[in-house]
Parts: C-alpha cells; structure tokens; sequence
C-alpha cells in the first residue's frame, strides 16, 4: 500500500513539473509568433513606402521629360524665328547695290551721242537707237536681283511659318496633357490600388473616380485580364468605393472604408 502511495505521488509531480515546462515553453513559442508577425507588418509597410517613393519618383521624372521637351521646342521656335529674320536686311542691300552702280556706267552714253550729232546727221539718228535699249536693259538687270531676292525672302518667310507650325501644335498638345494630368483623381485612395496599379490603370486611360464608378461586368473583365488579377475588383469593392469619392461622400467612405489611405490600402 506504501509503495501504490509513493508511485502515485511520483507520477503526479511528473505530471505537474511537465505541465509547468509545456506551458513555459508554449509561452516563448506565442511571444516568437508575435514577434514574427510584427516583423512581417514592418516589412509589408516598408514595402509599401517603396512602392510609393518610385511612383513618385516616376511622376518626377515624366515632368521633367515634359518639361525639357517643352524647353526644346521652344528655343527651336525661337531659332526658327531668329532665322527667318536675319536674311530680310541682306536681301535688301542685295538689290539696292546694283540699282546705285548701273546709273553711273549709263551716264556717259548720254554725252557721247551729243558730240556726234553735229558732225554726221545719219549717224546720229542711228546713235539714239543703240543708246536707247541700254537704259531698258539696265532697269530689267537692277529688277531682276530685287524680284530673286523678295521671292527668297517670301519662300524664307513660309518656310519658318510651316517650321514653326507643328512646334506651336505640339506645345498646346503638351499643354492639355498637362491640364488633363492636374484634373486626374488620386486613384491609390481606394484599397488595393497602390503606385504599380495607378500607374497601368492610367496606362489604360483610367484617370478619374467616375470612370471605376461606370465600369461594367465587360470592363471589369477586360482590366483583371490587364491587371493579371482574379476577381480582386470586386472583392475590395473598387466600384463602391469610386462611387462614393465621385459623389464627394467622404464621411460614408470614411465609415465604410476605415483602411482607405494607410500604409495597408494595398
């Protein structure tokens, strides 16, 4: 009976210093579950920042090609400009040069045939017809430079135009991208739209709230397809939330979507 007693009294003080250890141990096990998964949330919320910092590094860099392009276009329409000025005072000093030195060599065709009229009457008749083209032929030689010389200025002139045309064109076209880009929503305020998201939705032209809001079952389709995603859109409710950001019901989405705007939207 004394040794039924003692063996019992052994197995439960097993038992006991078991339990003690198990549940020391379970309590470690929990504290390294917890510790994981803080971990885990740091490295998601560092993700995230990544992912935000290069999309705006991405917005950056699209500016400054935009703006280098426009600053291009620019000095090109000021060059253009420059160009088509400067031949016009050239052009013009071109034909007034011969107009000054052709007079000066005609004038002593005047004098010659005054001399030789009183001596031979025949041949000063015949004198006045030689002397008479000469003063025709050098009004038509000082004209002709004067007439090249506008024609070529003219032909500048369209030629600068017809340069200066598409510069003006595409400079208004970068201006209205530019307007339209300032008149885009901030898609990542809905959950599940981060920077690599926005970016390929606004690579599909997909700028506003009211756009998400309007989708249909086919364009729904048609962005998973894109997006490479699997039911996602209508799982974190991108229809429900566009909807109520385009009606600028901010307190129910507030309500609604507490998560909106953290560094867990995605």
């Amino acid at each position: 009976m004394g040794t039924f007693f003692y063996m019992l009294l052994a197995f439960l003080v097993g038992v006991l210093v078991g339990w003690f250890i198990w549940g020391r141990l379970r309590g470690e096990l929990d504290s390294l579950r917890g510790d994981m998964d803080r971990t885990r949330g740091e490295r998601d919320r560092l993700r995230a920042d990544a992912d935000r910092l290069t999309g705006e590094l991405d917005v950056c860099r699209g500016a400054r090609a935009d703006l280098e392009r426009q600053l291009g276009e620019a000095q090109g329409a000021k060059a253009g400009a420059t160009k088509a000025a400067i031949p016009a005072p050239s052009a013009l000093m071109s034909t007034s040069s011969p107009a000054k030195t052709e007079p000066a060599k005609s004038t002593p065709a005047k004098s010659t045939p005054a001399k030789s009229t009183p001596a031979k009457t025949g041949s000063g008749k015949s004198t006045p017809a030689k002397t008479a083209p000469k003063k025709p032929a050098a009004v038509t030689a000082a004209a002709a430079p004067r007439a090249s010389a506008s024609k070529a200025a003219a032909s500048k002139t369209s030629a600068t135009a017809k340069k200066a045309a598409p510069a003006a064109k595409k400079a208004a076209a970068g201006k209205a991208t530019a307007a339209a880009a300032d008149k885009a929503d901030s898609l990542r305020r809905l959950i599940g739209i981060g920077p690599v998201n926005e970016r390929k939705l606004h690579g599909l032209g997909v700028r506003t709230y009211a756009q998400i809001a309007a989708w249909t079952a086919a364009d729904i389709k048609r962005i998973e397809d894109v997006l490479e995603f699997d039911g996602r859109i209508e799982r974190e409710h991108w229809i429900e939330q566009a909807k109520l950001l385009a009606a600028g019901d901010e307190k129910e989405f507030t309500r609604r979507f507490p998560t909106a705007g953290t560094a867990s939207n995605t």
